[in-house]
């Protein structure tokens, strides 16, 4: 198994959780509440690359790990749902200590 994929995929989810909450609590009312639009146009163009990352990073480590669609998709619609990149970060990382702990054993 690749652990650097899955470290990745999680280090890449975290902060595209971040980025998102970003966006949506302080970058949004910037704009809307007090006309402040650069910070949409800045946060969000770094939210995009870390959606953009998140999604190749996915698609790879559903290639590596023979994640079934329906696990994939999971993973992708919680995304798009503030913190849900944390919760599935929490599930990934008990899955990566499986996996370590099979390895180590063998």
């Amino acid at each position: 198994m690749n652990k650097s994929l899955l470290r990745r995929f999680r280090t890449i989810g975290f902060i595209e959780g971040i980025s998102y909450l970003v966006l949506i609590l302080i970058a949004m009312p910037l704009k809307y509440i007090w006309m402040y639009p650069l910070a949409v146009k800045v946060v969000g163009m770094a939210h995009g690359v870390l959606f953009i990352l998140y999604v190749g990073l996915l698609l790879m480590a559903m290639r590596a790990y023979k994640w079934d669609l329906k696990y994939a998709t999971y993973l992708f619609v919680a995304s798009l749902v503030p913190f849900g990149t944390f919760y599935t970060e929490k599930k990934l990382k008990q899955l990566q200590d499986t996996q370590e702990a099979k390895v180590t054993a063998s």
